[in-house]
């Protein structure tokens, strides 16, 4: 039998042996979003929950990747195991994701300790808000305990998904630009570690000014944390150990606070609520046809009837 064609109960066996084979077929279906990802839920669910998620985000070309691959290194050196979602956006020629980020990530493909995976949207009815969190839910019943989720962008999609990581950092560059725009992207409402990358270039002090007194007049939800700022090198890995340590300080603040079990919370909550309204969604637009769908949009249309009576008895048999 193709791999293809493997059950998703045997699929998913397969993974937990540590076939990565497995694994990407299963997250193609998570992507696709189908009865089957609904499936490698129920199965990743109840083993889920021992992994630890940190988002990477900041503006294209901030280098973030770049950092990445060397964030991978230092916790290779510390022999952990890591899984990489790149949150890509979706080609509007082929649906999938851009691989840029595997490509500067290459130096670790073919690692067994580590795994890469570009993600788009695709042909996902709830789009990166509900594939994200089931992927690394997968990948965290399968054993990867570390996942960074990397965004390349800002929008508001890029910037929804970062921020819904244990851990979200930041990442700018020296004479990062209009401070403004950043608070409009949401940046300086997610961020839990500053980074300012390429911190070989001049501007760094200015940048590390900037950003202290966006902090200072901010009131960011974080109770008693205050994200610190850590310079970078993403190329030469100079500054990583430092901008771990910060990853894992706030992850001990988080824990010794509540905030992560709070955060996880209101992300299942989160989940669980757009799970519906996408579900609801679908519903509407079923009944949003047929015989009597069209005898009362004429209706509305003839002012026989105003729209609000209208959708009140197309709705009446989910009321009901």
């Amino acid at each position: 039998m193709s791999r293809r064609s493997r059950p998703v109960p045997d699929l998913f066996a397969a993974a937990l042996d540590g076939d990565r084979a497995a694994v990407a077929r299963l997250l193609s279906l998570i992507e696709r979003g189908d009865d089957d990802a609904r499936e490698i839920g129920r199965l990743a669910h109840p083993r889920s929950g021992a992994a630890y998620t940190v988002g990477m985000t900041g503006a294209p070309g901030a280098g973030k990747s770049t950092l990445t691959s060397s964030i991978i290194s230092h916790l290779r050196s510390l022999e952990l195991e890591i899984a990489i979602l790149a949150i890509d956006p979706s080609s509007p020629f082929t649906g999938g994701a851009i691989l840029g980020d595997r490509v500067r990530m290459q130096d670790h493909a073919t690692d067994p300790g580590v795994f890469i995976r570009s993600m788009a949207t695709r042909g996902h009815l709830g789009g990166l808000a509900l594939a994200t969190p089931e992927a690394v839910r997968l990948l965290d019943a399968v054993g990867r305990h570390w996942i960074l989720v990397e965004t390349v962008g800002v929008g508001q999609v890029e910037v929804e998904v970062a921020g819904k990581a244990d851990t979200t950092v930041v990442v700018v560059n020296p004479g990062w630009g209009d401070s403004v725009q950043a608070n409009k992207a949401g940046l300086m409402e997610i961020a839990d570690v500053f980074v300012i990358n390429k911190a070989d270039r001049p501007g760094v002090e200015d940048t590390r000014r900037d950003l202290m007194q966006m902090l200072d007049l901010s009131d960011l939800p974080h109770d008693s944390w205050r994200p610190p700022i850590v310079p970078t090198v993403g190329s030469t890995g100079e500054g990583v150990v430092d901008l771990w340590d910060a990853v894992l300080e706030h992850r001990r603040h988080a824990e010794r606070t509540g905030e992560l079990e709070r955060r996880r919370s209101f992300r299942l909550r989160e989940e669980l609520r757009e799970i519906v309204v996408q579900r609801l969604g679908r519903r509407a637009r079923q009944l949003c046809t047929g015989a009597r769908w069209d005898e009362l949009t004429d209706a509305v249309a003839e002012r026989a009837i105003d729209p609000w009576a209208a959708a009140d008895e197309m709705l009446a048999p989910i009321d009901a």
